[in-house]
């Protein structure tokens, strides 16, 4: 099995890499997804939330996290509480999925804040999915997130050197989809597929 942290900036097109290396085989894992997973109503980070940040995050008896975001978003403090209650869970889970795939799978962990959690040391590659920050923003306004919003969580991220400073192939996607996907091929002709049939 290879085990590989898939990272980028917001906006940068990590969950379309991530769809393309599921195409060709991989089995891919949404840490974002597992995020909001872990903090269901009858979750155990459910509790810890609104334990951390109260009732007024709650909508009709769920976290809306558009209010927890524009919270943590402002504080630094109250993100790190976010992430200290969210991450530990958000592992063991990936940990579990990851148990579960065959022998030479090629498994691959989405994983937005990698170098900020300094996580890289648990995966055998990591690939960074970089964009040029005109065409990230205008993503984001399409998804839509406000232009505040969209720059405080720009800020809140590591930079793009810091992001390839921790890993082992950089994927452009400043083209169109077909660019990408010549990217997301080689490294998965050249780099892993050779990795899984030795």
């Amino acid at each position: 099995m290879i085990s590989i942290a898939l990272t980028g900036g917001i906006g940068a097109g990590k969950s379309l890499v991530a769809e393309l290396f599921a195409d060709l085989g991989a089995i891919c894992i949404d840490s974002d997804q597992l995020a909001r997973e872990v903090i269901e109503r009858g979750k155990p980070g459910f509790d810890e939330v609104i334990a951390r940040f109260g009732d007024e995050i709650l909508l009709d008896g769920e976290i809306d996290r558009s209010k927890l975001a524009a919270i943590v978003f402002q504080n630094a403090d109250a993100r790190r509480d976010l992430e200290n209650i969210i991450h530990p869970k958000v592992r063991e889970l990936a940990t579990k999925l990851t148990s579960l795939a065959g022998e030479n799978a090629v498994v691959i962990n989405e994983i937005p804040l990698l170098f900020e959690t300094k996580g890289q040391d648990r995966f055998d590659l990591v690939i960074t999915v970089e964009a040029n920050i005109e065409d990230r923003r205008a993503r984001l306004l399409t998804r839509g997130l406000k232009g505040y919003e969209i720059e405080k969580r720009i800020a809140a991220q590591a930079t793009r050197e810091e992001r390839e400073s921790i890993s082992d192939f950089v994927i452009e996607n400043d083209g169109d989809v077909p660019a990408l996907e010549r990217q997301v091929l080689s490294i998965w002709e050249n780099e892993l597929r050779h990795r899984i049939e030795k």
